[in-house]
This record gives structure tokens, C-alpha cells and sequence, in this order.
């Protein structure tokens, strides 16, 4: 008999109807490719603690896969067997198998993966069908084991009675006992590709293939869907029906893509982060459905999204691929490693913001081997993760490896946004290298440094998602979604950087927004005999036009400031973005004076004063300042018994009242309440919050 190292691999030929719809069922191949997979991820004991010999791998290779969902099959047989190693080992040794066949130890691998499903069939014979290809090591251990079944269900049973567990469930520690709960509950999630097809479209294909929409997660059962509550391109279906789903030909045509939902939060971040001609990097080619979901998220064609560390022409030529497939045109791979480009590289010069996705424990995912699989990860991993816990050497290895990471980016002089993502729940990971990364000081590193900005995520708070202390998001691991931790770090604005309002206002007035309305320029030493003596006439603004400068200041603030989920407006440059409005209206023949209108500061620009701001001498740096209130003065009103006359021809509609009005130091305004009168608007009549009152140069004497 040949050691399994000197077996060739056998791809698996056989009628899809042969293949594992069940547990039960698994094909000769899938043993074999298990055995392999689990004689690399096998826990390693101490020389005076083994008890069964693996023997030596001999370097063999893990196995290549063509077909995704054979691969994933034979990655949860070796999963499942090395989570119950030991409880395998010690039926291979009460039984008095191990010491009884003569198999090499490089057999031991088939064994231990083809005990675990013989004892999950209840010691049960396989179907076998006359398609399935034969692996000959497969049929002889299957031999060997039927031989021995009631010896090895006899020590299984001693083994449930020693730790009284009703099933061998119970003899896992309680972490994994609650993933393996966790991972047949957590529903299928998948967004919809909207460069190939609309939500729409999609809603009609799932109702012509049977499918029936309901409004939460917990109504799903059978062949039911819903959307997903926090982002509007997800639907969530019953986990018993991704093999159903991927044999549809809407997911095989990439319209709709299978991919879990702690993937999307992080695309959805840079989405919300993300300037739309500015261009993306992101560290690590893990996920290639990630970049591609960033991709159709951020108008793929107004940037470039660089992805790093691409270096076999196999890995490249399969993105490349993928991408076609799923009609992304603007990502561009490059070979290098994130740590080895230089910031100063010519390609990036666009870039403002960079996605890092660091290898993690993935210790926040129910299902591991989906994790590593999707990812490309590290399956040593699957070691620390069948026991429920990751070891401190190698957290200690990987935070190493992720703080590396975020110093180089960090180092990237024109980026000024940089979101950090894990599927971790270890705050070694996650919390532990933000703070060191902002701690570390950057010698010879141009730029303002990095502060922490909340996240902003377009979702809705729920009981599964929290925000620490506005600094961090989490998705909580729970029977209904994945967990996943993401931070923003941004960089603090220069001083001289920052935008005047004037340039504010001149953007407004070069996209159109300012129809009607002039912007006060700054005044020159030049000009100010000029802008002395001009005296412009100003008309109220429209509600219409006035809306436009709300939304277009509040779009040029998000964009001034750090990214952050709730803006915060300058009070003092509100002030002077109000002051530099001046609204002109052609002066008219009548002779009527017209109405100066002036806007008191709110946070939404959109409530007009009541009171005449007017200009107060500035005070000498040397004097004391003291704050001076307007006080309104009321003159004798004009229905007074003496009556005035107007010269012949003049009409005059309303009578005018005459006020004037102080400037005193600690006194309150005057109680009585000024007349408001109405205002006319192309013809139409408006009630006024201003005061429509001609106001005299100097006082009365």
C-alpha cells in the first residue's frame, strides 16, 4: 500500500446527482482531499503527549480545487475532524484499532477524517455511487473501519459517558459548542452587482424562480428572502439554501454574489468616505468579491482602485477574471507588497484614501473555513479556531504584521483617510494597534497627523451593532450576522488649508447656485476707497435660492472638515459666510428707497434677523471691549395730529416710520414690538420676519 503523500490527486468525475447533498454522502475524493488538508492543520503535541503518529507531510501541497463548493466540503471535513482530534485519537486507541492495522503513519490523516464521518452516519455504511471516481487508500481504510465499527461505537460510548455529554457536542469547549450553533443559524447574505443589474430586476427574477419576500430575517424559512435593513443592496436568505442559490444563474452570472455581511460594511465605509475623483488604495488582495463590491460602489468610472500585493501571475490572472466577469473596469492590480511601495510612487499620487484589510484571526466569524477560503488565508489559523481560542504568540504575530501595515499608510503624504477593518473580536487587534499607530511619530513624514474620526457607516444602529465611545464601530457576533470592527483615522486640517468662506461662496457661484445673488470679494488695500463709496442695493433672497446655499454649504463643509457621521459647523465662519452675501436687485424708477435685508446666523442659514446688524468702530488692541446692544427708538407715528404733505403726483401705499436706532452699552432693547409689514415677490404677497423700516444716518435732534 502506497502512503497517501505518494497518491496523485483524483479529480472527482461523477454526475452532479452523486454528489453530497448531505453529510452522509461524501464522494472518495473529498476524503482524500480532507486527509490532506488536515495533515497540514493537525495540532502538533509535545513528545511525551503523542499518542498517534501522523507522520511527516514530506512537503506535500495542499490540494487544488476547480469547483468552489468541492473545495469547501473537504475544508469542513478536515475542520471537523480537527476539532474533535482528541476525542478521535482516544476511539482509535480504546478501540485497539490504531495498534491493531497495519497502516503507514501518513494513513493516520484518512483515518481520523473518515472515523469522524463514520461515526456522524451512526456508524452507518456510505452510499456509494457507481459514478463516483475510486481513490483505492479511500476504499481499504473504509474496509478497515466497517470491520472495527462495534469496537469503535463501544469506545465513543465510554468516551460520552467519562464527560456526560448527551451527543459529542458537548465535549468541545463551550466557544466552539456556541460557533458551531452560531454557523448553522447565520443567514445568507448577498449584494446585488448594479453594473450588470437593478434591484428591481433582481425582485422579479427571485419571484419568477419561487422566491417570497418578507419584511425581517426571523420571518425566514423555505424559499424566502428580505432586504437587509442597513444596506439597501444586500438581500438575506435561509442559510439551508446556498447550494440551491449557487446553481442560480443570477449568482453565476455574478448579478448577485454570495458574500458575507461583515465584507460589505467595510465597503459601504469608504463609500461614504470616499471622494469620487480621488482614487482608492486597498492593502491586501484577500477578498476578491470585496473589491469588486467597492468597485460598483464608488462610480468606477471616475477613480482608479489600486490593489497591493498581487504577486503570483495565477492569483493575478484569477482576479483579472473575476473582474471581467463582474464588468469592474477600474481596478488595477500591483505585484508589490503594501509595505515595500514607496509613498512618493507616482501611480498613487491621486489617491486620498486607503482601505487596509489586514490577515486577522477572523475570531468574529461563525464559520472559519468560509473565512479563510474566501480570503485566501492562512490555514494554520483553523488550529487556534477549532478550540475556540486564538494563542497570545499569535496574536502577538499578526497585531505585529497590522501595525506594520498602518504605519506605512500612514506615511502616504496625500492621503488623508485611512479605514482599518478585521473580522476579530481581540482588542490586540483591533482597539490596541490604532492607538499605538497614533502614538508612533512619523520622522520625516510631510502633513498634519491623524486623528481618530467616527466611522461613517450608512446603517442603522441595532442590537447587534454599537459605537465605543464614538471612536470605533463593532458588529457584534450574534445568531443573525457576522462581527466586524472598523476605524477611520483622518488627518487633522492644516490651518493653511482651510477654505475661506469667500472661496466657498465663488464655488457656489461657479456651479450656478447663486442665481441672482453677488459675492462680496475680499477687499484689497486698493479698493477700499472704492468699496466705500459704491453702495449696493440688495433685495431679499428667494426661499428656493436660499435652500441651494444650504445644501451647497453643508456639502463644501463635509468636505472642508474631517469626515465624521454628524458635521460640526464653525460658528465663526457661518458668521462670515452670511456677511459676504449681498443680494443686488436693479435699482427701480419710482424712487422708493429699497429694502436692505440682512441674515442672522443659525445653523441652517435659513432664519432672516429681526434686528439691523450695523457696523460698530473697531476697537484699538490696547482698549477694553465692551459689548454694545442695538436699542430701537420709536418715533411719534405718522397717524400724529399734525399731517404731512407729499408733492403733487407722489402715491404712496404705506406710510413710512421712522426709526432710528443707538448703540448703548449694557442696555436692553426697547419692549414694543416694530411693525412687519408684508413684502411682494414677483407679485406675490409673503409675510416678512424683517423689519421694513428706512433707517436714518444720524439721529434726531
Amino acid at each position: 500500500m502506497k502512503p497517501l503523500s505518494d497518491v496523485s490527486t483524483v479529480d472527482f468525475v461523477g454526475d452532479s446527482s452523486s454528489w453530497p447533498t448531505e453529510k452522509v454522502n461524501y464522494p472518495d475524493q473529498i476524503f482524500f482531499n480532507a486527509a490532506r488538508i488536515f495533515q497540514h492543520i493537525h495540532r502538533e503535541k509535545p513528545p511525551d503527549k503523542i499518542l498517534v503518529s501522523y507522520g511527516s507531510d514530506s512537503g506535500m501541497p495542499l490540494p487544488a480545487f476547480k469547483d468552489e463548493r468541492f473545495q469547501r466540503w473537504s475544508y469542513e471535513l478536515a475542520f471537523n475532524a480537527l476539532k474533535y482530534q482528541d476525542l478521535l485519537e482516544t476511539i482509535l486507541l480504546v478501540s485497539g484499532f490504531y495498534l491493531s492495522q497495519p497502516l503507514p503513519d501518513e494513513m493516520i490523516s484518512l483515518v481520523v477524517v473518515m472515523l469522524y464521518d463514520f461515526q456522524d452516519r451512526k456508524f452507518q455504511p456510505r452510499y456509494i455511487s457507481n459514478n463516483d471516481a475510486v481513490v483505492e487508500d479511500v476504499r481499504e481504510v473504509e474496509t478497515f473501519l466497517n470491520s472495527y465499527k462495534t469496537k469503535l461505537a463501544a469506545a465513543l460510548a465510554k468516551c460520552r459517558i467519562k464527560y456526560a455529554a448527551p451527543t459529542i457536542d458537548y465535549i468541545l469547549p463551550e466557544t466552539v459548542r456556541k460557533q458551531e450553533q452560531r454557523a448553522s443559524t447565520v443567514p445568507l447574505y448577498a449584494w446585488i452587482n448594479k453594473t450588470k443589474v437593478s434591484l428591481t430586476e433582481v425582485l422579479n427574477m427571485m419571484k419568477k424562480e419561487g422566491f417570497t419576500q418578507v419584511e425581517s430575517p426571523s420571518e425566514l424559512d423555505g424559499y424566502k428572502y428580505c432586504l437587509d435593513e442597513h444596506c439597501q443592496d444586500l438581500l438575506v436568505f435561509p442559510t439551508h439554501l446556498r447550494e440551491e442559490l449557487s446553481s442560480m444563474e443570477m449568482f453565476i452570472d455574478y448579478k448577485v454574489v454570495l458574500q458575507d455581511k461583515s465584507h460589505s460594511v467595510a465597503a459601504h465605509s469608504v463609500k461614504a468616505l470616499h471622494d469620487m475623483d480621488s482614487d482608492i488604495i486597498v492593502v491586501n488582495s484577500h477578498s476578491g468579491f470585496t473589491i469588486a463590491h467597492l468597485s460598483v460602489l464608488t462610480n468606477q468610472s471616475m477613480c482608479s482602485i489600486y490593489v497591493c500585493g498581487v504577486k503570483s501571475e495565477s492569483r493575478d490572472e484569477e482576479l483579472q477574471e473575476l473582474f471581467v466577469n463582474m464588468e469592474c473596469k477600474n481596478i488595477k492590480m500591483l505585484k508589490e507588497s503594501f509595505t515595500d511601495i514607496d509613498p512618493g510612487d507616482p501611480r498613487l499620487q491621486k489617491a486620498r484614501l486607503i482601505l487596509l484589510l489586514p490577515q486577522c484571526s477572523g475570531s468574529g466569524v461563525s464559520n472559519p473555513v468560509e473565512l479563510i477560503l474566501n480570503e485566501h488565508g492562512d490555514t494554520s489559523l483553523l488550529q487556534d479556531l477549532s478550540q475556540g481560542a486564538v494563542s497570545a504568540e499569535r496574536l502577538n504575530d499578526l497585531a505585529k504584521q497590522q501595525l506594520s501595515e498602518m504605519n506605512h499608510a500612514m506615511k502616504f503624504n496625500k492621503v488623508d483617510t485611512i479605514v482599518y477593518c478585521t473580522r476579530s473580536v481581540y482588542q490586540e487587534e483591533n482597539e490596541n494597534v490604532i492607538n499605538q499607530a497614533l502614538q508612533l511619530k512619523m520622522e520625516g513624514t510631510k502633513g498634519q497627523p491623524y486623528r481618530l474620526s467616527p466611522p461613517v457607516i450608512p446603517l442603522c444602529p441595532s442590537a447587534e451593532m454599537e459605537s465605543t465611545c464614538d471612536k470605533f464601530f463593532k458588529m457584534e457576533l450574534s445568531d443573525n450576522c457576522n462581527g466586524c470592527f472598523v476605524a477611520v483615522m483622518t488627518r487633522e486640517t492644516a490651518p493653511s488649508q482651510s477654505v475661506s468662506p469667500q472661496d466657498v461662496l465663488a464655488r457656489a457661484a461657479s456651479k450656478g447656485l447663486l442665481n441672482g445673488i453677488r459675492v462680496a470679494k475680499s477687499p484689497r488695500k486698493d479698493d477700499k476707497k472704492k468699496s466705500k463709496s459704491q453702495n449696493h442695493k440688495t433685495t431679499p433672497v428667494t426661499s428656493n435660492a436660499l435652500a441651494k446655499i444650504n445644501e451647497f454649504i453643508n456639502h463644501e463643509n463635509n468636505l472642508m472638515t474631517p469626515r465624521t457621521p454628524k458635521v460640526q459647523h464653525d460658528q465663526s465662519a457661518t458668521h462670515k459666510i452670511t456677511n459676504t452675501l449681498q443680494f443686488t436687485k436693479a435699482p427701480k424708477k419710482s424712487g422708493i428707497p429699497t429694502v436692505s435685508l440682512t441674515m442672522k446666523h443659525t445653523n441652517n442659514f435659513s432664519v432672516f434677523s429681526k434686528d439691523r446688524q450695523t457696523s460698530a468702530i473697531r476697537p484699538k488692541p490696547e482698549e477694553k471691549m465692551i459689548p454694545l446692544k442695538p436699542v430701537p427708538i420709536m418715533l411719534p407715528p405718522l397717524n400724529a395730529p399734525f399731517q404731512y404733505s407729499y408733492p403733487p403726483g407722489v402715491n404712496i401705499r404705506n406710510p413710512v416710520r421712522y426709526i432710528h436706532q443707538r448703540w448703548h452699552s449694557g442696555i436692553r432693547s426697547s419692549s414694543q414690538t416694530p411693525f412687519i409689514p408684508t413684502l411682494s415677490f414677483n407679485g406675490k404677497t409673503k409675510e416678512s420676519t424683517l423689519l421694513t423700516t428706512v433707517w436714518h444716518p444720524k439721529p434726531w435732534h
